[in-house]
């Protein structure tokens, strides 16, 4: 499936092709710091269907905990996280999921990682009640 995807302020686009059921929530520290949630929901793509289309995004890196250092593509300019960028032992890129115009269309979530981490509010938020 092919989407786009943009940062808050539209300043970098950016296209890919994905598997629409390769959805993932992760819980880990870095996900609900890097966010300011209590998660960051994912879809992977591979470098040979990424292309930026508009704009250059800044670029954090972080080392993680085991040990693998991970780029974190945002906007220099609104502050948007965008994707991550591939690892030395993840070869794909990590689309924000939010950041896409498809996602409505992409399946639900298929697997969550880090689910030690996971905030216990979080586990089953449909009995939260909801708002239009």
């Amino acid at each position: 499936m092919k989407v786009e995807g943009r940062c808050h302020c539209g300043k970098i686009e950016y296209e890919a092709e994905v598997d629409e059921t390769k959805v993932q929530i992760c819980h880990c520290l870095d996900c609900q710091t890097l966010t300011g949630s209590a998660y960051r929901v994912t879809i992977p793509a591979s470098p040979d269907g990424f292309r930026i289309k508009r704009g250059e995004p800044r670029v954090y890196y972080k080392t993680a905990d085991s040990g693998s250092r991970r780029g974190h593509a945002f906007c220099g300019d609104c502050g948007s996280p965008v994707f991550r960028l591939p690892t030395d032992n993840n070869p794909n890129y990590s689309l924000r999921v939010g950041g896409l115009d498809q996602r409505m269309a992409l399946g639900p979530p298929r697997r969550q990682i880090w689910v030690r981490r996971r905030l216990p509010w979080a586990e089953n938020i449909g009995i939260i009640p909801a708002i239009n």
